[in-house]
């Protein structure tokens, strides 16, 4: 309940006109039919034409009045219920991309789009109409069965007994009914992560003949989904079943007791009209209630889940208070293990130390720890064991947006985003003026590129790089560096998939960026290799050799003489 009191709180004034516009029209609702039982009466009596047209018209009033604060309060609400949960939405994403990478790699996308977006569309309903609508049902409730009170005590006991006696079941179908539906949206979450998880692949699955498998995996994930979601709807229909059973109890007593005191004299056929409209009247708040415990199931259930989440913590230490200066950083690797999971380390005790302005390549076969030694340094990991440093300060005692506000990054796979290429290369940091982008976008040599676009660096680009080369890619990677303050730059080899020209520009960038700065590239050719100022290489996560890239080449039994005997490409592959 505080999470949901945490959200409505700025809200708080639309949430008290809803509730004035939902107090006004209760009030209509409960007076229209005493205008009409004052018709009918009049009208039995014999009453002159005017009076009744007067009533008629007055009733016509009431009824109007009534819809247009129906119209506006549910204006106020569902602004109320998007306003809250757009809030709830941003907090979740902003939640979820403070979490260290673990925590994603132990989710499909689809399933986090379900936990970001479902369940706060699931407490939409609930912001938006349910605490209103049980309000305004209970309120309505309480005012009919005072109005039969003053009419008939006895009755109104009666059909107080029928609702006392149908909210606690209601209320009881709903706590049953929770965790049937929690365990419904976890099988949706599932199947939606397995959707878009097959559909990022489908070019490999189609290569692969893996659409049949495809096709079984997702039949097991639907039917899964629609036992659960079945079970939670089948619950809901009983629920609806036993409010109707019980308002057709209250019919039968308000109708009855009504014809009594009719032939008795005590009730004149107005009044009996009107007690029989408020009893079946009643039947209105009993369903919404009813209907609003369905959705407080899944509010209940989504609510649930989100405070899981929230309540999830990254491994990363973020409350680092030390700084990083300014210009070349160091490097240490002090006695460092790492393993994503229980199984074997991935990194067991590396210790190198990197001097300020110096470069590193890193070789090494595939899974041999290269870029999980990237990863740490980017701290989107903190090591098992041991310490990673720059400039001799543990990155843990260093916030974690300071730690990467210091290091550059590029990899081999760019990732673009369905925006413009301002907010591609910016990464959506509006402080970064265009004339800045335009000056680093001529520095990589895409001044013509942009030229060439529609709208310059406002043109969209396409997410999937569809329209632009592999290299235009790498440029526009390294376009992004050029404007950070970085004091060390990590490279993941970028031209093994380019022509020789855009290859040579990209080396001759990369040189420049490298100038004053700390390197650490993932070497994969020779070319690379001979102009790098010291080489690690790495096997089974250890590191075999280290050390300056002359010394080692001088020294014919050394590891790296014999990688260049055989071929670099070759060994490495």
């Amino acid at each position: 309940m505080s999470l949901l009191i945490r959200y409505v709180r700025p809200e708080l004034p639309r949430a008290v006109v809803a509730g004035v516009l939902l107090l006004a029209g209760v009030g209509v609702d409960l007076a229209a039919p005493q205008i009409l039982r004052y018709f009918i009466d009049t009208a039995k009596a014999g009453a002159a034409l005017r009076t009744l047209t007067l009533a008629a018209c007055l009733y016509l009033v009431a009824g109007l009045v009534g819809d247009a604060l129906s119209v506006l309060h549910m204006y106020t609400t569902q602004s109320l219920g998007w306003l809250t949960t757009n809030r709830l939405r941003l907090d979740l994403l902003y939640h979820c991309l403070r979490l260290d990478m673990s925590f994603h790699a132990e989710r499909t996308p689809g399933e986090m789009m379900e936990r970001v977006d479902g369940d706060a569309g699931a407490l939409s309903g609930f912001f938006s109409d349910f605490v209103m609508w049980v309000l305004g049902s209970s309120l309505y409730l309480v005012g009919a069965l005072a109005l039969i009170y003053r009419e008939d005590w006895r009755l109104a006991l009666a059909l107080t007994a029928i609702a006392a006696f149908s909210l606690p079941v209601l209320l009881g179908l709903g706590r049953w009914t929770v965790p049937i539906w929690r365990d419904a949206h976890e099988a949706e979450a599932q199947l939606f992560g397995s959707i878009e998880e097959r559909l990022a692949g489908i070019t490999d699955l189609r290569a692969n003949g893996g659409l049949d498998y495809t096709m079984l995996r997702l039949h097991e994930k639907m039917r899964e989904a629609f036992v659960r979601m079945r079970r939670g709807s089948i619950i809901g229909h009983v629920a609806n079943s036993t409010t109707n059973i019980l308002l057709t109890v209250g019919y039968a007593v308000a109708l009855g007791f009504g014809l009594v005191l009719y032939r008795q004299g005590e009730f004149t056929i107005g009044t009996v009209y009107l007690v029989f409209h408020y009893a079946r009247s009643l039947s209105q708040p009993l369903q919404m209630l009813s209907r609003q415990i369905q959705e407080l199931q899944h509010a209940a259930a989504a609510t649930g889940r989100i405070a899981e989440l929230l309540a999830t913590r990254t491994q990363l230490a973020t409350r680092g208070t030390k700084r990083v200066p300014a210009g070349p950083l160091s490097v240490e690797f002090d006695d460092v293990s790492f393993r994503y999971t229980d199984d074997e380390p991935v990194l067991d005790e590396v210790s190198l130390r990197l001097e300020p302005g110096r470069t590193l390549g890193l070789l090494g076969r595939t899974g041999s720890g290269k870029t999980t030694m990237m990863r740490l340094l980017f701290r989107l990991y903190d090591p098992t064991y041991g310490a990673v440093r720059l400039n001799g300060i543990d990155l843990r005692e260093v916030d974690v947006d300071t730690v990467r506000g210091r290091i550059g990054l590029v990899t081999q796979d760019v990732q673009l985003f369905n925006a413009s290429v301002r907010d591609n290369v910016t990464l959506f940091d509006d402080a970064i003026v265009p004339q800045r982008v335009e000056d680093a976008l001529g520095r990589v040599g895409l001044a013509e590129w942009v030229e060439s676009l529609p709208h310059g660096i406002d043109t969209a680009l396409d997410p999937d790089n569809v329209g632009l080369s592999a290299g235009e890619a790498q440029l526009l990677a390294l376009c992004r560096v050029f404007l950070t303050d970085a004091g060390l730059m990590l490279l993941d080899e970028h031209s093994s998939r380019l022509d020789p020209i855009t290859e040579a520009r990209i080396d001759g960038l990369v040189a420049e960026l490298l100038a004053d700065r700390t390197g650490i590239i993932i070497a994969h050719r020779l070319e690379t290799v001979l102009r790098l100022d010291d080489i690690a290489i790495l096997e089974g996560g250890h590191v075999r050799e280290f050390g300056p890239r002359e010394q080692l080449m001088a020294n014919p039994s050394s590891r790296l003489s014999e990688l260049l005997r055989v071929g670099i490409e070759r060994e490495l592959a």
